[in-house]
């Protein structure tokens, strides 16, 4: 199994429509960062995509996505779920509904987004919905996506909870700003880790870089890799400046995942 970083972008993307910034105006194709996704790539060609981000259609189409066969989200926030109507594609293709999990509240708000696909209007004559079903998780049970066991893990984001998932020696854990004792114990034993790393200036919500490198470093993992990053960060400054084990992550990055 393959765990590909689709986007390793914050909110905006990388660059940012008319900025002139040294990293937005960069020729370094990794400074080029589509919006924070991710996808596991099984063996027998089936894909569980991590958040359904606003760049979602030009990711598949960049990376040759061709299968979505399930989708876990971390959390309701627009950069994370306004992809969610494109997953109509993978159902023209692969005929099958996607089955998409996440918490409560995460799937509540998803709904509300999309209400015309989870509610439609019986009067509606348009093209095919996404045809997509929804799967409540908590954030302490592992459940099983297309064989493959998925331990949650809880993360704070601001007022919010966001989800972080673990599959075999991997963990992804996107926008926070503080990982539980709860979590740390289900972060024992990893090889790799992707972990929120917004920029070096504080933030009320999200991980500064010297934070994210404290936790890998607390963690004692053997690679991290930092993702959710602004226009404030050059990815070679970056790499150049974090500790040996460190990295920022890149799109199209991919990352082995050994299972349990």
């Amino acid at each position: 199994m393959i765990l590909k970083i689709l986007g390793c972008g914050t909110s905006t993307g990388v660059p940012i429509p008319g900025c002139n910034c040294r990293v937005c105006t960069s020729g370094n194709p990794k400074n080029s960062r589509t919006r924070t996704s991710a996808i596991l790539m099984l063996d027998d060609g089936r894909g569980i995509l991590i958040d359904a981000s606003t760049d979602l259609r030009h990711q598949a189409l960049r990376w040759n996505i061709k299968r979505v066969d399930a989708v876990l989200y971390t959390h309701s926030h627009a950069d994370h779920i306004l992809g969610t109507d494109d997953l109509r594609c993978f159902n023209f293709v692969h005929k099958n509904i996607i089955q998409c999990y996440g918490s409560k509240e995460t799937l509540n708000r998803v709904k509300e987004f999309f209400s015309y696909i989870f509610d439609p209007n019986p009067n509606y004559k348009g093209g095919m919905l996404a045809q997509l079903s929804l799967n409540e998780i908590d954030e302490v049970t592992p459940f099983t996506v297309c064989n493959i066991e998925v331990r949650p893990f809880k993360l704070e984001h601001g007022d919010i909870s966001v989800t972080g998932y673990r599959f075999g020696d991997v963990a992804y854990a996107t926008d926070c700003k503080v990982i539980p004792h709860s979590s740390k114990e289900t972060l024992k034993g990893l090889r790799y880790l992707v972990l929120d790393g917004l920029r070096f200036k504080p933030h009320s919500t999200h991980m500064t870089i010297d934070e994210s490198v404290s936790l890998a470093l607390e963690l004692g993992i053997e690679k991290t890799y930092l993702t959710h990053m602004t226009h404030d960060l050059d990815y070679d400054d970056l790499k150049d400046k974090l500790p040996a084990g460190i990295e920022p992550a890149f799109d199209g990055l991919e990352i082995p995942v050994a299972p349990y």
